[in-house]
């Protein structure tokens, strides 16, 4: 099972500095359990502050070589930082844009960065994958606080996950939305190689809960085969 801890500063209390060193800390603590990807989703932020938060949240992770950071949507945040990668909006350019954008980047030759995409149906999630993203998100999968009714539900999981693959080895999606320790294990039998969450990680003991969903499914070969930055795979 991957696991990806999507971040969110403003659900820590205090002020902003304190909410910033709340953040940092459930980074290195999402990174020391094992978490194989944060997505530093700080829409609210300017360039320069994400690049500062990002380069910060960087030399937390770097001292855990299992975990990758993804900066969302910003591809020159990233790029600065030497980030492993973004994670793309629905409506941002496609992966294989992204990676052209990477592939003139110094830092990045010879290198693959990792392209995650946000996705809605799965139709998004077959599109997103004929651009050669490495994964999607797909969400919301279940019902969260607050949004009763805007769930996709477990059969579109399903239908996304066990698509007509564009690929020899099929694009791997990730569930979001309404995740929980208790119905984790419904979103991988419905196909879904991992789960995707911000209140899932960043309101919970890490390490237990990463012990906890470990015990549903293992990292997949799979993925490790197709991706070289998946988990278990050094892609340095």
């Amino acid at each position: 099972m991957v696991l990806y801890y999507i971040t969110d500063r403003t659900q820590f209390a205090g002020d902003e500095a304190a909410r910033r060193a709340q953040l940092l800390s459930k980074i290195q603590e999402a990174a020391r359990a094992g978490v194989d990807y944060i997505q530093l989703r700080e829409r609210d932020l300017t360039a320069r502050e994400l690049e500062k938060l990002a380069g910060a949240a960087m030399q937390r992770v770097a001292k855990f070589p299992q975990t990758k950071l993804l900066i969302n949507s910003r591809i020159d945040v990233a790029i600065a930082v030497g980030a492993h990668g973004v994670h793309l909006r629905a409506d941002d350019i496609n992966a294989a844009d992204a990676r052209v954008v990477f592939g003139v980047a110094a830092g990045y030759q010879g290198r693959q960065p990792v392209i995650g995409v946000s996705c809605h149906s799965a139709h998004e999630v077959a599109l997103a994958e004929s651009f050669g993203a490495d994964f999607a998100v797909l969400g919301p999968v279940l019902e969260k606080q607050g949004s009763a009714g805007s769930e996709l539900g477990l059969t579109e999981l399903a239908r996304a996950c066990r698509r007509e693959s564009a690929a020899a080895s099929p694009m791997p999606v990730l569930a979001l939305g309404g995740v929980t320790r208790t119905n984790a294990a419904s979103c991988i039998s419905a196909g879904a190689a991992g789960v995707a969450g911000i209140r899932l990680f960043q309101r919970e003991e890490i390490a237990s809960l990463v012990r906890e969903l470990r015990r549903i499914a293992p990292a997949s070969d799979k993925l490790h085969e197709r991706h070289p930055y998946w988990p278990g795979e050094s892609g340095d």
